[in-house]
């Protein structure tokens, strides 16, 4: 009888370790914040607005984290004067619990990317972004955050494109390695250490899709890349794929019940967005003194009137101005620039160099090649006719010359361009004031 009760008691310690233990969790997260450290002309973000954002829903939460999926610079002027470096510093104060990289992080070269990681007082964490020798130029290709009694495994990821998002003299020996079968091998080292399996990927609409179809044990992916966010989150087979809206107009909130033993969030998880909204929210003090630090030092150097925009541009009219500027500063007879290198739109009225600053903060450089009319690329072209046998010349980016292979670049291949003409940044604020007012 008596060993019987002990093996009773046995199996029932088994059970009970086998058993399932719910707990809650709630993953705050942004992406693509690109340096807007000020509001939006919509009123719409703001690094101070968005620290008081989610302190506010951190307030008396016991099972909150809050994530950050890449691009924190390159957008602004402060930014861009300054390599990124004031972004890191005051984005310590948004109270990130681990972050990833995004593919704007490198426009400053591989080596200000290092110093990035060294400023930040949280994980940051990337699985496929590696050296020739294999190493990982995060150090780690996970974080694992204790919450609430749970082991939350975040796993960095960085898109297979890479390569084609920033000028190839910037990456040094880094490169990306293929970015589904990189998070499962961390993954595979990570999953008996952790509660959880939470993506934190910087990757593409279809690399989203690709995890779900292939990821099966990355049950949660929050991500970024994307800039205009999900209006609903993409679920699969139980499994949750949510992003925001860029530049910090939105910040993202999961809420689910997770099962331990099975690794995964039960049904009835919620997701929502909510409005970054600097007209109605008021500013953490201290993030808003930092700002206004940073912000007074560029202040003067382009916030000078420039032109005057008798309407609002969107995207492709802004980009139809480059191309224009490029043209008249070059002297050429086509000019191309990518969709993707526009950042911001205009508004009708008053301009500051500060504008420019916004619509072009990368730091390209104007080149022009010639070619005949049979090698012009077509998305060059357009409609217009050209000679097969007469030389033309096109002016493009440097970088849009080192990617020419992709689409939204020339869509081919061989192009040389020996000709430069100076920083594009400066090319269109000459031309700016030189219009007066722009039609």
């Amino acid at each position: 009888m008596a060993g019987f009760l002990k093996r009773v008691a046995v199996w029932l310690l088994v059970c009970g370790a086998l058993a399932a233990e719910v707990r809650s969790l709630t993953i705050l997260h942004s992406n693509d914040l690109h340096a807007h450290l000020m509001p939006l002309e919509n009123g719409k973000g703001g690094f101070a607005t968005i620290a008081a954002v989610v302190r506010r829903e951190r307030a008396g939460c016991t099972d909150c984290i809050y994530l950050n999926a890449g691009d924190l610079v390159q957008g602004t002027p402060v930014s861009t004067l300054f390599q990124g470096l004031p972004v890191w510093e005051i984005a310590n104060l948004l109270g990130f619990d681990a972050a990833t990289l995004g593919n704007h992080e490198f426009d400053y070269g591989w080596r200000q990317v290092g110093q990035f990681l060294k400023g930040a007082n949280y994980p940051v964490v990337s699985a496929n972004v590696v050296d020739a020798r294999g190493t990982l130029i995060t150090h780690e290709a996970y974080t694992i955050l204790k919450v609430n009694g749970l082991r939350v495994a975040v796993i960095g990821a960085m898109t297979d494109s890479l390569p084609s998002l920033t000028n190839p003299k910037n990456m040094g020996e880094w490169h990306a390695i293929p970015v589904v079968a990189a998070a499962r091998k961390a993954v595979s080292e990570v999953r008996e250490k952790a509660d959880l399996m939470v993506l934190l990927g910087h990757i593409t609409a279809e690399e989203e899709l690709d995890f779900l179809k292939n990821a099966p044990e990355i049950p949660v992916l929050v991500t970024g890349h994307v800039h205009s966010g999900l209006t609903e989150a993409v679920t699969r087979d139980g499994r949750i794929v949510v992003r925001v809206k860029s530049y910090g107009e939105e910040i993202g909130r999961l809420t689910m019940q997770v099962d331990t033993v099975k690794k995964a969030p039960l049904a009835g998880w919620k997701w929502t967005r909510i409005a970054v909204d600097s007209t109605a929210i008021a500013p953490a003090a201290d993030v808003a003194r930092e700002v206004g630090r940073w912000e007074s030092k560029v202040s003067a150097l382009v916030d000078r009137p420039l032109a005057v925009a008798a309407r609002p541009f969107d995207e492709a009219g802004v980009q139809g101005l480059i191309e224009r500027a490029m043209r008249d500063a070059t002297d050429a007879d086509f000019a191309r620039m990518n969709s993707g290198g526009v950042r911001e739109t205009l508004p009708r009225g008053q301009l500051l160099e500060r504008h420019i600053w916004n619509i072009m903060p990368f730091d390209n450089r104007v080149v022009v090649g010639t070619f005949r009319g049979r090698d012009l690329p077509a998305v060059v072209v357009g409609n217009r006719k050209v000679d097969a046998d007469k030389e033309y010349t096109l002016a493009v980016t440097d970088f849009t010359a080192a990617n020419q292979a992709t689409a939204e670049n020339l869509g081919t291949t061989g192009l040389v361009f020996p000709k430069e003409y100076g920083l594009l940044r400066d090319i269109l604020i000459d031309w700016f004031r030189k219009q007066k007012v722009i039609e």
